[in-house]
């Protein structure tokens, strides 16, 4: 069983920079790769980025070259570096563990956190 814990999100104006991390319980974090999710009103849930349990990273097209996802396993806490943010990035952010990988794409475990609120906007 894990445990997610997301925090960092805010208010922001375009342009702007935020940094979200997710803490997680449970011993075997290093074991599970990890994704960060968001979802905007009336809008599916979407991937934004994925980490193996080493350090490959995948981003979809909306948001490479801005977003950068890392992880500190002795921390047990995966960040979400966000970048140049637009206000199109305005969403509920998740983290999510456990997933599996076909070929670079991260499908979703079965524990998520319970999400943080970025919103960009002047």
């Amino acid at each position: 069983q894990v445990q997610l814990v997301e925090s960092g999100g805010g208010l922001v104006q375009p342009g702007g920079s935020l940094r979200l991390s997710c803490a997680a319980s449970g011993s075997i974090f290093s074991s599970y790769a990890m994704g960060w999710y968001r979802q905007a009103p009336g809008k599916q849930r979407e991937l934004v980025a994925s980490i193996t349990t080493g350090v490959r990273s995948n981003y979809p097209e909306s948001v490479k070259g801005r977003f950068t996802i890392s992880r500190d396993n002795a921390k047990n806490i995966v960040y979400l570096q966000m970048n140049t943010l637009k206000p199109e990035d305005t969403a509920v952010y998740y983290c999510n563990a456990g997933g599996t990988y076909r070929g670079n794409y991260y499908y979703p475990g079965d524990y998520w956190g319970q999400g943080t609120q970025v919103t960009v906007s002047s």
